[in-house]
């Protein structure tokens, strides 16, 4: 996806959360994180974009803290919230390209990572607040989930610090049922897993694979972000617990 895509997937998402938070209320419960209310989840969204948005504006070259949560709740934190995605939205649209500043994932440019990053971070806490309303999620678009299963599983868990780890070498296939071109092989050892994306016609160890996990690109993005059960789990149903239970980021 192209950065300025990602700039208006990142408006959009924002300004949904900010709508179901509000009409959810800050007190509400968060069914997909059961130890946070409305208000916590609009603190923590609240703060990272604040926190991206100084490391590009300023062009940081380390990583700095977050600033502490604001003593805020209502519509107060809500009018909060929506200033700093606006900065975080504004600081990305005029950002070049030739951007230098600190990352913490590979990506073409620092300007690629902050975009991509801040989508589906603002993203993935959207249908947290949505949950908290009780009702039908608001649609992903299936290019954008399954960019972000390749964050997911090319990025995030690529790192040592991933737990996903098993001392038997397995694999692990995800499968998009709605995408020729969105098939990963994830080999689980005792070290950081190792994913690679994979075509169809290249497809040729799915019978190696000692548990697949599919569905939609959607349906699978929001399960590796355990925001809901895998639909679809063939082979040892164990990987697939494994992966829901370890994958915390």
């Amino acid at each position: 996806m192209e950065t300025a895509r990602f700039v208006e997937t990142l408006a959009a998402e924002g300004q949904l959360l900010a709508d179901a938070a509000e009409r959810a209320g800050t007190d509400a419960k968060v069914p997909t994180c059961p130890d946070w209310q409305v208000s916590d989840l609009v603190r923590h969204t609240g703060m990272v974009h604040r926190w991206a948005a100084a490391h590009v504006a300023e062009r940081r070259m380390t990583p700095n803290r977050p600033s502490g949560p604001p003593d805020l709740d209502g519509d107060a934190l809500l009018t909060w919230f929506r200033e700093g995605h606006r900065i975080l939205v504004d600081t990305l649209a005029s950002a070049p390209p030739d951007l230098e500043c600190w990352t913490f994932l590979p990506a073409p440019s620092a300007l690629a990572f902050w975009t991509r990053r801040q989508a589906h971070e603002t993203s993935v806490h959207r249908v947290d607040a949505e949950s908290a309303l009780g009702t039908a999620r608001t649609p992903l678009d299936p290019d954008f989930a399954t960019d972000g299963i390749d964050e997911i599983l090319l990025g995030f868990h690529a790192r040592t610090r991933s737990q996903v780890r098993t001392d038997e070498p397995r694999v692990l296939r995800v499968r998009a049922t709605d995408r020729d071109d969105a098939l990963w092989t994830v080999r689980l050892t005792s070290e950081s897993p190792a994913a690679e994306r994979v075509t169809r016609q290249a497809d040729r160890s799915a019978q190696d694979a000692d548990c697949e996990v599919s569905g939609t690109a959607a349906e699978l993005y929001l399960a590796l972000w355990n925001r809901q059960p895998f639909p679809g789990v063939s082979g040892d149903p164990a990987l697939a617990a494994l992966w829901q239970e370890k994958s915390a980021i």
